[in-house]
């Protein structure tokens, strides 16, 4: 087995529409988050935050997200769309992360806020930088992603076990030339 410790990348979806006569569940990303997504991609493969396996929430958003990020990512991974991870909240996730296979060692998880703001907090004993802490604990935008570091394994993961060792907030293009900030 590897002595690098496991990582955990959270990302939350991309930015929503709200049309009129459609469910919660059903709602797709808005043109802001079909540019936003692609480019969370881009920062993990350019980050080397390339993931083994992927637990996403079935709903659209997140789903559409990932078909978004995928093809940034190579090869794309296996994904798993778990009814569990929707409308969840941090221990719901934390439940869901712990079912995780030992030969995983990089997973990325795509949710929703509050959910993953909350479970990113809860296991952040700290972080790398002190800024990225601070940062999510203040907002977790629509496409923030967040990196965390544990020592292993996914059953034994618990609050306050995990290292914040990244936080970024990708952006893609618009047609106003706008780059990604972090």
């Amino acid at each position: 087995m590897s002595t690098q410790p496991l990582r955990l990348i959270v990302l939350r979806h991309a930015k929503a529409a709200w049309p009129d006569g459609v469910s919660d569940f059903d709602r797709p990303l808005a043109p802001r988050g079909r540019r936003d997504a692609p480019a969370a991609g881009r920062r993990l493969r350019e980050a080397g935050w390339i993931p083994d396996m992927v637990i996403c929430s079935p709903a659209r958003r997140t789903r559409e997200t990932f078909e978004l990020v995928a093809p940034e990512l190579a090869p794309s991974p296996a994904v798993t769309y778990d009814p569990r991870a929707y409308e969840a909240s941090g221990s719901q996730l934390l439940t869901v992360l712990r079912d995780v296979p030992s030969r995983c060692r990089t997973l990325l998880l795509v949710g929703h806020s509050p959910g993953v703001q909350d479970l990113t907090l809860a296991l952040a004993r700290g972080a790398a930088a002190d800024e990225d802490l601070a940062r999510a604990r203040g907002k977790f935008p629509t496409s923030a992603i967040a990196v965390l570091a544990l020592p292993g394994p996914w059953q034994l993961l618990a609050p306050a076990s995990c290292l914040l060792v990244g936080f970024a907030v990708p952006r893609g293009h618009d047609d106003h030339g706008a780059h990604e900030r972090t």
